[in-house]
């Protein structure tokens, strides 16, 4: 006899807590492998294929394309006939975070409750009722109730002495406890009751002012969308961030490059070059590559740079990370930027590509911007924001020229250190902007 195993959104790692179904992969009916991709889901992080533990058929699937599904909930179900061993040969091992294949869980065994219990409403709630032979269904339809009867009026003597004028009031469906009546001692009058009907008239045939309202368009904050403002929020409200900035004059920087690529070998890219600058910064300043950890009331200096660089795609704002990137040179680092912003727009990196960053980078002047207060990735202590590199008047050698300039901007966390500390790091990087051989001391 088949058993219908139940195989629930898994836990995707990196404390997410949520999936937005993008893709089935199999439909209702269809055979399955134990550990064969049964539907994409989108992420936080990065879009994903969740293997199916279980070999069988399948016999529902939770959720349609475009919904969000929060971890643990019912993804599909399968059944597994009586050849496939269960538990034990039916499970494929630990293929993502937090959830296993191995034995399912135990069913309940269902208690029937006495007749007296029944009576008085006290068996199991997980006990489902039982159905006499050939009797109806309950109706699910709720059946039609008697009108309720009118609302009496507040206690107290009416100041009302004409039937008709009671009559009239009552074929108009109007409380006369509302009126104040222009008879004597307060008495309603059958003119009191005419003029509050006009003026309940005039009022309904009134056209209503309102003011205008704008129609716009509701997109849902989730998936990237939602990781992203979830921690740029997040940055903004537990850290004090500063903001430094400085501009450089960059023509022997781009001289250098020019002359690398020039040379036999593999194109060197200006980000991997900024990025090496980077490093070299960290070095002499590693208060910066750090993080504030709140509850311990501690900075946590780290010996490793992880550099992540902000990646504009179709399906928002990425942050991959280059690891070990103090350890890279610039051919390697040209190397993995080039690998990473492929997988970026294919929307195919992965949860590690996406986390462990220690310092960020950002290159906003590929869309033709000059400077930036950037927003500092959490929990991060600082980042390094790049504009365009363009012609402008400089004065070079005591003379006014025309360089490439581009302005540095550095939005560092004020609780890891001071202004001087922030100040020196961008200092040293922008001298080794306008003089590369400043990096040849590092090497």
């Amino acid at each position: 006899m088949a058993q219908v195993l139940e195989f629930k959104l898994p836990d995707l790692g990196e404390g997410l807590t949520e999936a937005v179904i993008v893709t089935w992969l199999v439909q209702v009916g269809e055979v399955v492998a134990i550990d064969q991709p049964v539907v994409e889901v989108e992420t936080a992080k990065a879009m994903v294929e969740v293997p199916c533990p279980y070999g069988g058929v399948v016999t529902a699937r939770f959720g349609e394309e475009g919904s969000e599904l929060p971890v643990g909930a019912p993804l599909l179900t399968v059944a597994v006939g009586e050849a496939t061993p269960v538990p034990e040969a039916e499970g494929s091992g630990n293929v993502l975070v937090g959830y296993g294949t191995g034995a399912p869980p135990a069913r309940r065994r269902r208690v029937r409750a006495s007749a007296p219990e029944r009576a008085n409403g006290t068996a199991d709630r997980n006990t489902a009722p039982e159905r006499a032979p050939h009797t109806a269904v309950a109706e699910t339809t709720p059946r039609a109730q008697p009108p309720a009867p009118p609302t009496a009026l507040a206690e107290g003597p009416l100041p009302v002495i004409s039937p008709l004028v009671r009559r009239l009031a009552r074929d108009n469906d109007l409380d006369l406890r509302a009126l104040s009546g222009s008879g004597p001692d307060g008495l309603i009058l059958r003119a009191d009751v005419e003029d509050a009907l006009r003026v309940g008239a005039a009022r309904a045939a009134a056209p209503a002012v309102t003011a205008p309202k704008a129609v716009g368009t509701r997109t849902p904050l989730k998936g990237i969308r939602g990781a992203v403002a979830d921690k740029l929020s997040r940055s903004r409200r537990e850290i004090p961030d500063a903001t430094c900035w400085v501009d450089a004059d960059a023509t022997e920087l781009m001289r250098a490059r020019a002359a690398m690529n020039a040379a036999a070998g593999p194109k060197i890219s200006l980000l991997a070059l900024l990025a090496r600058i980077c490093t070299a910064a960290l070095a002499r300043y590693p208060e910066l590559n750090s993080y504030v950890d709140v509850e311990a009331r501690e900075i946590v200096r780290l010996d490793h740079v992880h550099l992540g660089f902000a990646a504009q795609t179709e399906r928002g704002l990425v942050v991959p990370v280059v690891r070990d990137a103090h350890g890279r040179d610039a051919e390697s680092l040209t190397a993995e930027f080039a690998r990473l912003t492929d997988s970026a727009h294919a929307g195919t990196l992965t949860p590690v590509d996406l986390t462990g960053g220690t310092f960020t980078l950002n290159n906003y002047g590929l869309f033709g911007v000059d400077g930036s207060t950037p927003i500092i990735n959490h929990p991060e202590a600082a980042m390094l924001g790049v504009g365009r590199i363009v012609p402008k008047p400089w004065v070079h050698e005591g003379e006014l020229a025309v360089r490439q300039v581009v302005q540095l901007s550095l939005t560092f966390d004020h609780r890891v250190c001071d202004g001087g500390t922030a100040g020196g790091f961008l200092r040293y990087v922008a001298d080794c902007v306008e003089n590369p051989t400043v990096l040849l001391r590092t090497l």
